[in-house]
């Protein structure tokens, strides 16, 4: 255990249950530093983000022009990602639309999904992962007992929406991440998801069958081979747009029928265990905080409004029942193990084999490549 006091930031709602945090004088964090001095200078809600927005539509249509789609979108039925297939339609773009089905779709999740592709007249291809690989690999990074649950999901989503860019001769990959809501990231809650050394490893470890189907990105070709030699650019077009998260949720309901989840993730029943179950049982890691937080710096919410959300419960007592049984029935494990794997001591990622020293090495070349540029390299808007 922790010998720090406890202290939240007198600014947002981040806490000592992030381990790298620090305080200034008057009690604000590092976060909220680090968003007022770097953060903030990529977003740009306003008219600048419009103008920049528009140049940037504009290019993508420009070297799209001729092919059957300009760029590509991974749709999760999720509010960011649904928002934004609505607007980037709005822009004029083409794009391709992508579903990875992990296995653990809410049904609202699929009719949300339906609804948006209907309304937009996209071309939507749902890739749906093999089960017995998928189920093999969530049981096996329980048994790890490593903080980031959703990597078997995660790093599905990734490469296989950079495999069918790639497939489909798409430069552009139209992304949801955005600073509104996301800003706030602890860096020590998680390892990255596009660790396919550390995946591989837990699977050796853990696992009981091969992943002959499971779709995986090795280091270089996420850090050379897609930005560099073929040239794939992730853009952010909520980064340029005022965000709001639920003016955005109106939005969807008033256009499209859209239906809530009533939480962050509620899209994956996996993912709502993980970060209201798993990760609070085990790590003492809260992810209502990050996100309350961000929406704090961002003037979407007040200070006041995220501790009044987080004295709500994570999960109706019932409901957290149910979702034990569900889960722990469809990952053919008894419930008793899932709650031990949800609630003993946690473990760190690095305990396992992982792409650390790759990864500074990758980050020492392209600081001499920068230098010798002359400029950042910009692979991301």
């Amino acid at each position: 255990m922790s010998s720090t006091p406890y202290q939240v930031c007198s600014r947002c709602v981040m806490d000592t249950s992030d381990p790298q945090i620090t305080f200034d004088a008057e009690g604000v964090c590092n976060h909220c530093h680090e968003f007022d001095t770097v953060t903030s200078k990529r977003w740009f809600p306003d008219e600048e983000g419009s103008r920049r927005l528009q140049d940037i539509c504009e290019k993508i249509k420009k070297d799209g022009a001729g092919k059957d789609y300009d760029c590509i979108i991974g749709l999760s039925g999720g509010i960011d990602s649904s928002y934004l297939a609505l607007k980037i339609r709005d822009y004029g773009l083409r794009p391709l639309v992508v579903h990875v089905d992990g296995g653990w779709n809410s049904e609202l999740a699929v009719f949300n999904i339906e609804q948006i592709v209907k309304h937009c007249g996209y071309d939507l291809h749902t890739h749906v992962i093999d089960w017995e690989e998928m189920r093999d690999l969530q049981v096996a990074y329980l048994r790890s007992e490593i903080a980031n649950q959703d990597v078997p999901q995660d790093h599905a989503f990734f490469a296989s929406l950079y495999h069918f860019a790639v497939k489909n001769n798409i430069k552009y990959v139209i992304s949801g991440g955005n600073i509104a809501t996301e800003s706030v990231f602890p860096r020590a809650w998680h390892h990255q998801a596009m660790d396919v050394d550390n995946l591989l490893d837990i699977h050796k470890k853990f696992g009981s069958i091969r992943l002959r189907n499971y779709p995986k990105i090795g280091i270089f070709q996420y850090y050379f081979y897609f930005p560099f030699i073929y040239k794939m650019k992730t853009v952010r077009p909520l980064n340029y747009m005022p965000y709001d998260k639920r003016e955005a949720l109106a939005y969807l309901k008033e256009h499209i029928g859209y239906k809530d989840y009533g939480r962050k993730h509620g899209e994956s029943i996996f993912t709502k265990f993980f970060q209201n179950y798993y990760l609070p049982k085990k790590f003492g890691y809260d992810k209502r905080r990050p996100h309350l937080s961000s929406q704090i710096l961002s003037k979407e919410i007040t200070r006041s409004e995220a501790l009044e959300a987080l004295e709500q419960p994570l999960y109706d007592e019932r409901e957290l029942k149910d979702d034990i049984q569900y889960v722990a029935q469809k990952l053919q494990i008894s419930s008793d193990e899932l709650v031990r794997l949800s609630t003993g001591p946690g473990k760190d990622y690095s305990v396992y084999k992982n792409w650390d020293r790759k990864f500074a090495w990758i980050k020492k070349v392209q600081g001499l490549v920068e230098s010798l540029r002359g400029g950042g390299i910009k692979n991301y808007s």
